[in-house]
């Protein structure tokens, strides 16, 4: 049995660990190469019987795929007791397949009918705003206002948001509460620790954190070798951490992180999870996994605890292993 915990003021009770559905939505600008639809499916179904109650997608993961996917998995499922199905919306793409952002009324509500028919739900249990709108000038008090009409109307039973800032939440937070906010956390990211983290804490707004194990870099299973022969179509090979000169003191990390789990019978990705689940204000982490076997590599992390001693150790080696730019 995981434990739970409430997410925010007034959300749902939700496990420690959560399923990212970001990797199973098949190729696009920001795809991890080809996916195996028959596996993926088998992933989030032995997430669920491993105790995992909550489902995170979004409607731009292989444009819809990725939902369509997760409601073919949810299939005898109840959703809204036996697992939450969180999505995002506000994302949009070009002719050349580059995202960008909108979030005019209109299109929150195109974004919502769609995601309703892909999942196969009557209900959306947490909706999120995937990123703040830079592109098309929609106010983003217009926005929550929207997402806030969408509860209302029994659409969707929470809101939320992602990758929003505190300068972000301050402006919608009078309009509608807000359940959670969706923030990119891990060892090798942890800027959320000097201003989302407090103010989520003051305001009793859930955490819940994507890529704690940096997109699969700390998995244990990434090597050189790996990163070399990923598909042309795999957007990691495009971001820093994959590349030198900070991919060789990544995998250094990697097997810190080995030798940390070994003590304690956990995997790298386990140390790694649990990490982010040490700060009090985090509720759960959101765990990718594109095939069932990988269950078994992440799901000690719902009950494991790092000793401080051993966080201390991967702050002393992150201080003296980064490079100056």
């Amino acid at each position: 049995m995981i434990a739970t915990a409430q997410l925010g003021r007034s959300g749902p009770g939700i496990t420690r660990l959560g399923l990212g559905t970001w990797a199973i939505g098949g190729p696009w600008r920001f795809g991890w190469g080809p996916v195996d639809d028959a596996e993926s499916i088998a992933a989030i179904r032995s997430a669920i019987e491993a105790g995992i109650n909550w489902v995170d997608t979004a409607a731009i993961y292989g444009l819809g795929h990725s939902e369509e996917i997760v409601g073919r998995a949810l299939e005898g499922y109840a959703t809204g007791r036996d697992v939450f199905v969180c999505t995002k919306c506000g994302r949009r793409t070009l002719a050349d397949g580059s995202p960008y952002g909108d979030l005019r009324p209109e299109s929150i509500r195109e974004d919502c009918e769609a995601s309703l028919r892909r999942l196969g739900v009557e209900r959306i249990d947490l909706y999120q705003i995937h990123w703040p709108d830079l592109d098309t000038g929609a106010a983003l008090e217009d926005s929550w206002s929207t997402m806030a009409e969408l509860a209302d109307e029994g659409k969707v039973r929470w809101i939320g948001v992602s990758n929003f800032k505190p300068a972000h939440i301050a402006r919608i937070e009078a309009i509608a509460p807000v359940t959670s906010d969706q923030p990119p956390y891990s060892i090798l990211s942890p800027e959320i620790e000097s201003d989302v983290l407090p103010l989520c804490a003051q305001k009793n707004i859930g955490v819940i954190v994507y890529s704690p194990m940096k997109s699969g870099l700390l998995t244990g299973a990434m090597t050189r070798e790996r990163i070399a022969q990923m598909p042309g179509d795999d957007f990691r090979q495009r971001t820093v951490n994959f590349k030198e000169p900070l991919l060789s003191r990544n995998l250094r990390l990697v097997e810190l992180l080995r030798t940390i789990g070994t003590h304690h019978g956990r995997t790298p990705g386990e140390v790694a999870i649990a990490w982010t689940l040490r700060r009090p204000e985090v509720t759960g982490a959101i765990v990718g996994m594109r095939s069932a076997k990988q269950v078994d590599g992440v799901i000690g992390a719902a009950g494991f605890r790092l000793l401080q001693e051993e966080v201390d150790e991967i702050a002393v080696f992150l201080k003296e292993n980064t490079p100056s730019f």
